[in-house]
């Protein structure tokens, strides 16, 4: 699990839903009422927000240029009826993204993406390169390679597998 600060804007969203399942312990803060209310799930919504969160994971790993840790629904297809209009601030004539109905965290999710890819942070956020984190992250380097959630921890075992092996 990483120490590094929140994603900026909507992506803190994103990470925060990927964050939910701890893959080293198997925890899913998900199963806490206080986290489902945290994103407006109703116990109901539960799985499809597990698939959202697995699919969210596969596409961050993507990012980071890592193979899929499992099979799962497309991230695109989970997102394609999520309704986005275009909302315009009537004081300055700004104009963004935003889901159609705030309820379904689908389509937050989606409008969060959406802001995100007008102002190029979609890239950045990535999933933890270690098979048994798999941490969402942002990626603040300057060449945005970053590897792992944390080089204190993740990229620390990792080296010192390398290491080991040779």
């Amino acid at each position: 699990m990483s120490e590094r600060s929140p994603a900026p804007g909507g992506l803190e969203l994103i990470q925060s839903l990927v964050n939910t399942l701890d893959l080293e312990s198997g925890g899913d803060s998900l199963d806490t009422a206080e986290v489902r209310a945290r994103f407006g799930l109703a116990e109901g919504d539960v799985a499809g927000a597990r698939e959202l969160r697995e699919s969210l994971r596969v596409t961050l790993l993507a990012h980071a240029g890592h193979p899929p840790h499992r099979e799962v629904t497309p991230l695109g297809a989970l997102l394609g009826e999520s309704p986005l209009v275009v909302a315009v601030d009537a004081a300055d004539g700004s104009a963004t993204l935003a889901p159609a109905d705030e309820g379904p965290l689908r389509s937050r999710v989606a409008a969060a993406i959406a802001r995100a890819l007008v102002e190029g942070t979609w890239i950045r956020l990535k999933a933890c390169e270690a098979a048994d984190c798999h941490w969402a992250y942002y990626d603040r380097s300057p060449a945005g390679r970053g590897r792992w959630c944390s080089m204190q921890v993740c990229g620390a075992r990792a080296k010192m597998r390398r290491y080991r092996a040779k």
